[in-house]
């Protein structure tokens, strides 16, 4: 008989894998493979940003259309769809040249990305909680560094070929492929159903809330700034192809024990605390990745970018269950399009500002500054002790 300790260490593997597919290539793969985009299809970073804030649009409407009931019992279908267009979108980005045509793609890239997401996580958490292995979601969202570093491997590996954009988004649908056969095979069930869906509550009438959600909007809008630009910023400054690549995977190889990393910093100092804490830390880096010159400025940005925005992001979700308790679906729908609203803002807001100033240094310091705001309000919804 299979344990449920093993059945859950299987399930968090495929969750792994699911996140490194979906949401570190899927959605991040577009980051090493834009400067090369820019350079021979003649992209602005105004262009760019438009491409990048259609994924993220995508995304928000993916979210907000999975956290309703209608998709109960179809948890894994839904999850392995999402996964599998993913790939063949990935696909498409190499078969064109067409501005309208990025759009469009990035955008369903982004809505089956926000599939994965949210089914796969209800798949595996359920499997985690029937097991009390809660602390394997560390593995789960590790995934996400997981790809990034597996993108950036693979575009070293074309850097040193000469290969061209298009056969970054080839490489990328090959991988992604490998990972859909894994997850097929390892997640082969549901989630752990318990009793009939009950109608969740509304939302409390809370200030604390209402600042976590704002926080979380505004922390959307910081950290995508360099999530999407930073290996541009590196094109930039002249650092050569293979450090591009090396940037983006020191990135990745941080985000992979981030969450862990994070949840032991939150167990000591609390919740609150290590959010306003990751939010500062990422500010260092952002505003490193464009004021530091030579190689340790965006060395130090995308190390400090990958350690704290997966973990960040889920720190800022856990807060905001805890304010809900009772409406966990109602909270992730409004946590995410409030995240989603930053993410695509985010990019537009950016494009135009280094369009303008002719770098990337501007929008860098305004999402430092974002950042900062959105790390201080959360910090300032803190439950006060009696």
């Amino acid at each position: 008989m299979i344990s449920a300790n093993s059945t859950a260490l299987r399930f968090a593997f495929a969750g792994m894998v699911a996140m490194a597919v979906a949401m570190g290539i899927g959605r991040f793969v577009y980051t090493p493979i834009l400067p090369g985009m820019m350079e021979e299809l003649h992209l602005s970073p105004a262009s760019a940003g438009w491409i990048a804030s259609a994924n993220y649009l995508g995304y928000l409407v993916g979210a907000l259309a999975a956290a309703g009931g209608w998709a109960q019992g179809r948890e894994r279908m839904l999850m392995l769809t999402g996964l599998g267009a993913s790939t063949v979108l990935l696909g498409l980005m190499g078969l064109t040249e067409t501005m309208a045509v990025f759009v469009i793609v990035r955008f369903l890239a982004g809505l089956a990305s926000a599939f994965v997401m949210v089914f796969m996580a209800s798949i595996v958490f359920s499997h985690l909680a029937a097991a009390n292995r809660g602390d394997l979601q560390a593995l789960h969202f590790g995934g996400v560094g997981l790809g990034i570093a597996a993108s950036s491997a693979l575009m070293a590996l074309l850097v040193t070929d000469h290969a061209g954009w298009a056969a970054g988004w080839y490489g990328s649908a090959a991988i992604s492929a490998c990972g859909f056969v894994i997850v097929a095979i390892l997640a082969n069930s549901g989630p752990v159903t318990n009793a009939g869906p009950v109608r969740e509550p509304a939302l409390p009438k809370d200030r604390s809330l209402l600042k976590v959600i704002i926080a979380y909007g505004l922390f959307g809008f910081g950290y995508v700034v360099t999530a999407t630009f930073l290996v541009a910023i590196v094109r930039q400054g002249g650092g050569g192809r293979v450090f591009e690549a090396m940037v983006w995977m020191i990135t990745g190889l941080a985000g992979f024990p981030s969450t862990w990393l994070w949840q032991k910093i939150a167990g000591r100092i609390g919740l609150y605390a290590a959010y306003g804490l990751g939010c500062f830390v990422e500010v260092i880096g952002v505003t490193a990745s464009v004021a530091v010159g030579g190689r340790i400025g965006p060395l130090l940005g995308g190390l400090l970018l990958g350690v704290t925005f997966i973990a960040v992001t889920a720190l800022g979700l856990q807060a905001a269950r805890q304010l809900a308790p009772q409406a966990p679906r109602r909270i992730f729908a409004l946590m995410t399009a409030s995240f989603g609203l930053g993410q695509i803002i985010g990019p537009v807001v950016a494009g135009v500002l280094a369009q303008m100033s002719g770098n990337f240094f501007l929008a860098s310091i305004v999402a430092a500054g974002v950042l900062l705001v959105s790390g201080a309000i959360l910090w300032s919804a803190a439950p006060k002790s009696p």
